[in-house]
């Protein structure tokens, strides 16, 4: 390592043990519906990212001048050359030290190419490789198409995602792979398949398959992973399936969630050393096949209310201090070898 990597790696550890201001997360930590001494949230609550601390919001100064930051990190187009660390998060961080997942595998082939967002911690990077050999392996899976990891530095996205931006989270689409390499055409062409049936919101028993379950529930019997986001029509069929409720604790991981019925959102927890990564709440033992489905479903068929304005995009001031020097670090050696 440099020594200018190594300064940089020093300010990255002090400036990450700062707690960033009013943080935000995907999902609230409790399902619409689940025993709680306070009101539940409701679906809506679920479906948007929550507030940390809306009293503090509310008093917060307006978004400060400055590029939006996912200007900034859709152009960084390597990873820092820094220890592998995910900071702040998952709706408003960065990624230091970023590992690509190989385009092809054993077991899996990564889409949408051009996006160039088949980055991840390298725990992330682990734990999909592990899902894939091990699906395969043991569930009859032909193989995984990878959809959005992160970027090569984390941080906001120009399109598609609000999280997605420490580099812990993972979309793994629901079409399995073929018996072939794809070109990078098709990559970039073919799209994924919906497990829902025309014009409804359950899922559609000539395309869901008991494979379908099989595989979501062993990314659920990894520890590591947190949460799992899929369509409510989806984890309906998930419930009916595993049984009674001591067949369900696992899918106490697996939330419903808006879209979500091309693919499955796999979401892991802070990896250790990520100093300045700020986990979520645990989920509650509620296995989420009762009165939050209800719910879920309820709200699917409502009116759409109409949208407020939207809100100012983040800049690079809004995010940890860390993630600035994420920016200025110097490329890893293999980029820099390769040109980039």
């Amino acid at each position: 390592m440099t020594a200018r990597c190594l300064v940089l790696t020093m300010l990255l550890v002090l400036a990450a043990a700062t707690p960033a201001a009013a943080q935000f997360s995907d999902v609230p930590g409790v399902f619409p519906g689940a025993s709680s001494t306070k009101a539940a949230p409701s679906p809506a609550m679920t479906a948007k990212p929550a507030l940390a601390g809306a009293a503090q919001a509310a008093s917060a100064p307006s978004a400060p001048a400055g590029p939006p930051a996912k200007q900034l990190f859709g152009a960084a187009k390597v990873p820092a050359a820094l220890e592998a660390r995910a900071i702040g998060s998952y709706a408003r961080g960065c990624l230091a030290g970023a590992r690509p997942i190989a385009t092809d595998g054993p077991a899996w082939q990564a889409m949408r190419l051009s996006r160039n967002r088949n980055w991840g911690h390298p725990a992330l990077v682990a734990l999909v490789e592990r899902l894939a050999v091990e699906a395969k392996a043991r569930d009859g899976w032909p193989g995984l198409l990878l959809g959005d990891m992160s970027q090569p530095r984390g941080g906001p996205m120009l399109t598609g995602h609000a999280s997605h931006q420490l580099g812990l989270d993972a979309d793994i689409w629901l079409t399995p792979m073929p018996d072939r390499k794809l070109t990078t055409k098709e990559r970039e062409e073919i799209s994924a398949t919906s497990m829902l049936a025309a014009g409804e919101l359950t899922v559609d028993p000539r395309i869901w398959t008991p494979r379908h379950l099989a595989l979501i529930r062993r990314a659920a019997s990894y520890p590591e992973v947190e949460r799992i986001f899929v369509h409510p029509g989806i984890k309906q069929a998930l419930c009916k399936a595993a049984g009674g409720p001591a067949n369900r604790p696992w899918l106490a991981k697996v939330r419903p969630m808006w879209g979500h019925n091309f693919h499955f959102h796999v979401r892991i927890a802070c990896p250790k050393g990520s100093q300045g990564c700020e986990p979520q709440k645990a989920v509650t033992g509620d296995d989420g096949c009762g009165k939050e489905l209800e719910d879920w479903f309820a709200l699917l068929k409502a009116p759409p209310k109409p949208g407020g304005p939207p809100k100012p995009p983040m800049t690079l001031e809004q995010l940890p201090a860390a993630c600035k020097l994420v920016l200025d670090a110097p490329a890893t050696t293999e980029a820099v070898a390769k040109g980039n």
